[in-house]
């Protein structure tokens, strides 16, 4: 034994082996952080802060009853095998979901690039001009092939897509009347959701065979899907003509790649386009997250929901891209927003788009062409069989009758390590892909019993099953975008000068209340890109998905623990989504109590706007609740609301800890007095990850919650989305969690219907959270958040002295977040909010949120991620800012000639003719010389232009020259 060393001092490999580094790569904070932070805020513990953070009344009792943290090399081990016990085989069902190349890349480059995949909603456009390129280019990508001259830039899903087409028709047109018709052959998935969100909304929806017309009567729009669930390629024209001979809009939901090869359906008249991206080489990922999309006529477009991509000006008077007209304008009108969609699909938006760009409208041609041949091909050879079609046209999806054999036939070609859709018992589905191959077609044809088959001759012998009428003849893609990135160089320069001209986590922090931008590790993210996770189709048999179902069956089972919750649905794909779900969850509750008069839900004046947004969609009526000075809810007008509307009460939305970013101590009394006017309690759960370890929403008072794992749970946020909003329960409430006609638990196909398009909504992504929670164990997660509220004291405590602290818990802390207060200043001095958050970039930083939930605040989450030195730098970051304020106070600066104003600056600064009040340096290089600085690509942009002067695809390159 060497000179000194003893047995005592020498750690055992079991004592090596339990160790899991992970929560030291997760919490940027040293010991010797929070022993420093601590001494600041005066506790002489960790856990002593929490007892003073953290109202007694609240607190868990007991740990969090989960697995043992494992490794990192272990959990990716670990998801390697469930991910194997996944059976995608080729995936040939279809019902808007198929087989896809992505080009690696993209996948590379996009998909699994930190620089793309941990950016933040374009809120702030001047460090967001990459992703708001690339997202244009999504929106250019739909308008062209859809024919409609405005496209939105994303939805969450194809069926969530039809089911906002359905509020849009009867938000504008305001002179209709009578039901929205869907055609029969929709997707079986899209009018689930559409008669979901329609009943929420008291409105009429009829399924109708359009093939025989549209039915008698008043009709306010009408949905046709093209090409149609059985493969059938209808004419639109006839049915659009129809509709508007009625009074009514026309909605086409359209597969993009098809058209490439038939005509635009807003060439043949459709108001209103919506659909998927998935299929432009975006993994199955058992059903999604994939970009939904919705285009419209010239003159609705201020009725779309989502998000909308618009070029305007900036104060150097070039083109720079911003978000137009729906800004966070769900948090503005509140209950009279358009939709209630917050996350987007941004990321998948962007994978989307820069698949048209690598192809090209040669290359997406070619890929459609051979997609379509190989359909007719095998139609071909299945005809000369004896067995008959349901359609003789057709676009990539045939619908074969085998009397009585089609069960045999889906099963045998499962063996061959092909999923085929079983229609009925006398018809079969089949949908061709770009993955499809000729193997793949003496597969399919072996499955039928045709055997003997010469493909080689039928394929010189076989015409396109196109409709004659209906073949495209009008250009698309014709944007130089669209024509110079082709090959792999090309591509991955343009990637690469797109994300360089984007903030995101992997330049430094982002301090978003609210919003909660913490890291996003790579163990955690690299189980997506497994083909077991990523090739699967939502819809085939249980048990070729054994690996999702024990992975969903964990999460759930992990989520229901740390919520306090009896069961947990992953279905709705975003929180404004599981939002919906838990609001209709209390109305199902309540109409089978009897009990449906109920539809009033009230709602804390500093509740997300979603929240609002959410309850008008589930058919309930707003009231709001005041809040008192010190920002919680006024327990009085609660009272007196209680006392005016009790018996109609459904529920009250309560965010927690609140929106204000702190725990209230009221929150159990809240509870109390709505359960005892009849109401149910829904505690938003988008700030949970300042409870997680600590208090168990279920347990103190909550009805029903959802989550945000897109935030508490690790999922990127991806310039926007994907998100993930699962909705929590107690037992009573369990009976109306969301269901789905097409769920592989033949249990849970019958219920309240389905939220999302695929029955676990999002579910490629889940392997995140999964991971985060295997990594982390209840200790881990629990240090977590104590290190989130720590760090956002510790922020609080430096910065008050400079820009007040707005609101403050009964022991003189916050939460996980705070709100600094401008307003003061800018009363005094002119310098706004805006301000602030443009000259942040200069010093490196994105800016914290803005003016929510108070106009004129700066909301600061720092997360349990950043160590002390990042935090310490964006803290004295501010103090600088606050010293530029002063300059302005002295009179040294107006507000409109100060360095503030005219953040942020370009690089042009350093360049040409100077005649502002500061000097070049002081612009550009507050803090020193900083040879890795963060350059914005464009000065502060004209939203007012913007919206005055709407252009919302891509414009032409001319228009870019100095």
């Amino acid at each position: 034994m060497p000179s000194g060393a003893t047995v005592s001092d020498t750690p055992t490999l079991s004592e090596l082996d339990a160790a899991s580094p992970f929560v030291e790569r997760h919490v940027g904070l040293s010991a010797a952080d929070e022993a420093t932070m601590l001494a600041r805020l005066g506790y002489d513990s960790v856990a002593a802060m929490m007892d003073a953070a953290v109202p007694a009344g609240i607190r868990s009792t007991e740990s969090l009853d989960l697995p043992a943290a494992l490794t990192e090399a272990q959990v990716a081990s670990l998801a390697r095998e469930i991910a194997a016990s996944n059976k995608p085989g080729e995936a040939m069902i279809g019902l808007g979901y198929h087989a896809t190349v992505t080009p690696p890349v993209i996948r590379r480059n996009v998909l699994e690039d930190p620089s793309w995949y941990t950016a933040y909603t374009p809120y702030q456009p001047e460090i967001s001009q990459g992703r708001l390129e690339a997202l244009i280019n999504f929106q250019t990508m739909v308008g062209d092939l859809t024919g409609l001259p405005v496209a939105n830039s994303s939805l969450l899903d194809e069926g969530t897509a039809a089911a906002e087409a359905l509020a849009l028709v009867h938000r504008a047109n305001r002179k209709g009347s009578g039901p929205f018709v869907i055609d029969a052959d929709a997707l079986p998935q899209s009018i689930e959701v559409v008669k979901v969100r329609a009943e929420a909304m008291g409105l009429e929806v009829v399924v109708a065979d359009l093939s025989q017309g549209l039915p008698e009567g008043d009709v306010i729009g009408v949905l046709v899907q093209y090409p149609g669930a059985s493969g059938r390629v209808p004419d639109l024209k006839p049915i659009v003509d129809a509709a508007h001979e009625r009074g009514a809009l026309a909605v086409v939901a359209a597969d993009l790649l098809a058209l490439t090869v038939l005509e635009a359906p807003g060439t043949l008249g459709a108001d209103v386009v919506v659909g998927s991206t998935q299929r432009f080489g975006i993994p199955l990922f058992y059903g999604g997250p994939h970009a939904g999309y919705m285009a419209v006529h010239e003159g609705i477009e201020r009725h779309l929901p989502g998000r909308l991509v618009g070029v305007s000006v900036d104060a150097e008077g070039r083109p720079a891209y911003r978000l137009a007209l729906q800004t966070r304008e769900q948090h503005i009108r509140r209950e009279k927003a358009t939709s209630n969609i917050c996350t987007a699909q941004v990321l998948l938006a962007v994978g989307a788009s820069m698949y048209a760009v690598y192809h090209g409208p040669a290359g997406l041609k070619t890929i459609a062409t051979r997609t379509h041949r190989y359909a007719a091909v095998l139609a071909a050879a299945l005809k000369s069989a004896g067995l008959p079609l349901v359609s003789e046209t057709f676009f990539d999806t045939l619908g074969v009758t085998v009397p009585g054999r089609a069960a045999d036939v889906v099963a045998a070609a499962r063996g061959f390590g092909v999923h085929l859709r079983l229609v009925d018992a006398d018809t079969v589905g089949i949908s061709t892909s770009e993955a499809t191959t000729r193997s793949t077609l003496s597969a399919v044809l072996n499955a039928f019993g045709v055997s003997g088959v010469d493909l080689e001759e039928i394929d010189r012998t076989t015409a396109s099953a196109l409709p004659d009428g209906l073949v495209r003849t009008t250009d698309y893609l014709t944007h130089e975008v669209f024509n110079a990135h082709h090959s792999e160089t090309q591509m991955l320069r343009y990637l690469h000068k797109l994300s360089a001209r984007d903030y995101a986590l992997d330049k430094g922090m982002i301090p978003l209340g609210s919003c909660t931008m913490k890291l996003n590790a790579t163990t955690e993210m690299e189980p997506i890109s497994l083909p077991g996770f990523a090739d699967l189709h939502p819809f085939v048999p249980a048990e070729d998905a054994a690996g999702y179902t024990r992975l969903v069956g964990e999460l759930e089972g992990w989520l229901a623990e740390v919520t306090g919750y009896d069961e947990v649905s992953i279905q709705p794909n975003a929180g404004s989504q599981g939002e919906f779900a838990g609001l209709m969850a209390i109305r199902g509750y309540l109409d089978a109590q009897g009990e449906g008069h109920r539809d009033i839900c009230l709602m804390p004046s500093s509740a997300h706007g979603t929240n609002a947004a959410s309850a008008a969609m589930a058919g309930m009526k707003v009231q709001v609740v005041k809040s008192a000075e010190d920002g919680t809810v006024d327990l009085d007008d609660l009272r007196a609301k209680l006392a005016d509307h009790g018996e109609k009460v459904a529920a009250i939305m309560v965010t927690y800890p609140s929106t204000h970013g702190v725990y209230e101590e009221g929150i159990t009394e809240v509870c109390s007095l709505v359960h005892e006017a009849g109401g149910q309690v829904y505690i938003d759960g988008a700030n949970f990850n300042a409870l997680l370890g600590y208090a168990k929403p279920g347990e103190f008072g909550g009805d029903v919650s959802h989550l945000n794992l897109h935030k508490t749970f690790c999922i990127p946020h991806g310039g926007g989305g994907p998100g993930v909003g699962p909705v929590a329960v107690r037992s009573h409430l369990a009976p109306y969690l969301p269901s789905h006609s097409l769920h592989p638990d033949t249990s849970k196909r019958s219920g309240i219907g389905a939220i999302s398009a695929a029955p676990y909504g999002s579910a490629g992504i889940l392997p995140i959270s999964w991971a985060y929670i295997r990594l982390m164990g209840a200790e881990g997660l629990t240090r977590a958040t104590a290190a989130a509220v720590l760090s956002a004291n510790y922020v609080a405590a430096r910065l008050n002295e400079h820009f007040p602290v707005l609101y403050r818990g009964e022991t003189g802390l916050v939460a996980h977040e705070c709100i600094l207060d401008l307003r003061p200043m800018t009363k005094e001095t002119g310098v706004t909010v805006d301000d602030v958050a443009k000259r942040l970039i200069d010093y490196g930083f994105h800016a914290p949120t803005m003016s929510f939930p108070v106009a004129g605040t700066l909301m600061v989450e720092p997360t349990e991620s950043e160590d002390l030195a990042e935090l310490d730098r964006f803290i004295d970051a501010m103090i600088a800012i606050k010293g530029e304020v002063d300059r302005v106070a002295s009179g040294e600066w107006t507000a409109e000639n100060s360095v503030l104003r005219g953040a942020p600056h370009t690089s042009r600064a350093l360049v040409g003719e100077w005649d502002r009040a500061y000097s070049r340096e002081e612009a550009v290089f507050p803090r020193g010389i900083d040879p890795d600085k963060y350059w914005p690509p464009v000065a502060r942009i004209d939203n007012t232009y913007g919206d005055r002067n709407l252009v919302c695809s891509c414009p032409p390159v001319e228009s870019f020259a100095e």
